[in-house]
């Protein structure tokens, strides 16, 4: 039975170090091999960024969600925190994935404009 679950790949997440790359068994933040690069790759999308709402799985609570801007983690990072301040309420960055607390589209796209990126609203 062990030799069974060996073969399907080890370790994916550590509460100490995050995600885990399943071809160097890294950290991703440390993981230089080429899934890395690939997945990073995916994760910046078309350089459109797509700002939408979303209550799903939320209990009902409405969060501006922006996906698809072309940054690495840190400049991710960055941004979601000037985006945060610009609305004055917390959020988090995930995935390549900008969540801020409450419905701020129209505040989200007017910063995001002003730094330049192409922005479009997405969902209903």
């Amino acid at each position: 039975m062990k030799k069974a679950l060996s073969s399907l790949g080890g370790l994916v997440y550590s509460t100490d170090a995050g995600r885990m790359c399943p071809d160097c068994r890294q950290p991703l933040a440390d993981c230089r091999c080429k899934a890395n690069a690939a997945a990073a790759a995916l994760a910046a999308g078309d350089g459109v960024a797509r700002v939408s709402r979303e209550t799903k799985g939320r209990g009902g609570k409405a969060v501006t969600v922006v996906k698809g801007v072309a940054l690495d983690a840190v400049a991710l990072a960055a941004l979601g925190k000037q985006l945060k301040a610009a609305c004055g309420t917390g959020g988090t960055v995930k995935d390549g994935v900008i969540e801020i607390q409450g419905d701020h589209i129209d505040k989200v796209m007017a910063a995001l404009k002003a730094q330049g990126h192409t922005v479009k609203r997405a969902g209903g």
